[in-house]
């Protein structure tokens, strides 16, 4: 699948409609960032069942200040529309790759019933 850009309105339509979507934050002056596009691109061929898409920083900074990125490159993975992962920095592909394959094996029934519990805790 390709790598998708977002802007705003888009953003917010890839998260509710798809169950597993990986956010590349970037800027086109990020050194690091322009090293990491290509294992970016490559890695997202290899998975069809998820959505790979980029935000450029730059562009839409309501985003980015949205889900206070304060480094970039930032990953962030969003499985049915929660964030299961964000961290800055650069990933070799293997790393990336074991990423992806930890987030696809997560149980999300699991992680809701933990949000749940933890909300009805604080109430």
């Amino acid at each position: 699948m390709a790598v998708v850009e977002l802007d705003t309105a888009g953003f917010e339509k890839a998260i509710q409609d798809n169950d597993f979507v990986v956010v590349d934050f970037w800027a086109p002056w990020c050194g690091p960032c322009r090293s990491f596009a290509p294992v970016y691109d490559k890695v997202s061929q290899d998975f069809d069942d998820i959505v790979f898409a980029k935000v450029n920083t730059e562009e839409h900074q309501q985003i980015a200040a949205h889900f206070q990125i304060r480094s970039i490159p930032t990953l962030m993975i969003f499985r049915e529309q929660i964030i299961i992962f964000s961290q800055a920095g650069a990933l070799p592909e293997g790393s990336f790759r074991d990423l992806l394959a930890k987030a696809k094996e997560l149980d999300m029934a699991d992680v809701k019933r933990q949000i749940a519990e933890q909300a009805s805790q604080q109430a």
